[in-house]
């Protein structure tokens, strides 16, 4: 099996460079020489994980954020939450895990995380205490991080924890 991990990683720098590229590409009239100085971050960021040096890469793409915002750039790219960062990032790596994955392991992964999705609700379920809010919460990350790592059986026993507090709280799917 493909090693899901290393792909999701290659992705979120594709994603940050393209982001850049795109940025660094438009006319926007702000600083030529902050321009400058940012693509050639790009450039060396690119240079780094081409070179498998993705933690370099990664530091020099959030340099790039904190040089932008230093500079007062207001067009430029801004860095997104954690959680738009993971959506863009399992969008940019759909295509190659396509590729990767076998049909039948995608769609027992993508049936689980149906399951997650509506199983997912119960903490909107009323008389729930904190605690169990917090408890589901942390379990469906668990399993959605499984998911993004290819690993049904894992998500699996997440979705399992969440059908248990669920019985436990008389809510049923």
């Amino acid at each position: 099996m493909p090693d899901v991990y290393e792909i999701m990683l290659d992705a979120e720098l594709s994603k940050a460079f393209d982001v850049w590229s795109s940025y660094l590409n438009a006319r926007t009239g702000e600083d030529p020489q902050a321009r400058a100085r940012l693509r050639s971050t790009l450039e060396r960021a690119r240079e780094a994980g081409a070179e498998g040096d993705r933690v370099c890469a990664r530091t020099l793409v959030a340099e790039m954020y904190d040089e932008a915002r230093d500079a007062g750039l207001p067009w430029a790219p801004t860095s997104p939450d954690p959680r738009t960062a993971d959506r863009q990032t399992r969008d940019y790596a759909k295509d190659e895990l396509r590729q990767v994955l076998s049909v039948d392991l995608r769609e027992d992964l993508d049936t689980i995380a149906i399951f997650l999705s509506v199983t997912g609700r119960l903490q909107a379920a009323p008389d729930l205490d904190a605690a169990t809010r917090q408890d589901i919460l942390y379990i469906q990350a668990r399993a959605g991080m499984a998911l993004d790592l290819a690993h049904p059986a894992a998500a699996r026993r997440e979705l399992e924890r969440l059908e248990a507090i669920g019985r436990r709280w008389g809510v049923e799917r």
